[in-house]
């Protein structure tokens, strides 16, 4: 996504990261429905990369095994050190997180995924699009 594309979303802004194209899709929808604006990556690297140019977005909702180097754990790491500002959720059907892979301002749920729990989850962390 170029500089003036990325200008042109209306705040708040969520990156949706997830290497299954179905899976992206429906998550990202699930993100728009609540008020955000989504970019999406289809992998930890790809998203890294993307916010080493856009830091400026308010959420990160991340799978947890990709391909690549980073994988969503790794990535989510990287974010809240590198930018604090932007809360996390990490969502895996597979993987159990263990000590250290969950930032203190990350969350992680569990797949498979669903409106309602998308909802609850932004709105129990205080992550809701007013933010």
């Amino acid at each position: 996504m170029e500089t003036s594309d990325f200008a042109k979303l209306s705040e708040p802004i969520a990156l949706v990261v997830d290497d299954e194209p179905l899976i992206l899709m429906d998550t990202a929808e699930m993100i728009s429905d609540e008020g955000y604006s989504v970019v999406e990556a289809r992998s930890a690297d790809e998203a890294y990369e993307f916010l080493d140019r856009h830091s400026s977005l308010q959420l990160l909702f991340t799978d947890v095994q990709m391909p690549g180097n980073l994988d969503g754990f790794d990535l989510a790491r990287v974010v809240a050190d590198r930018w604090p500002h932007i809360r996390i959720i990490i969502a895996s059907g597979a993987a159990v997180p263990q000590q250290g892979d969950v930032p203190g301002n990350a969350t992680f749920i569990s797949k498979p995924l669903s409106a309602q729990l998308v909802h609850e989850v932004l709105l129990t962390h205080n992550i809701t699009s007013s933010n």
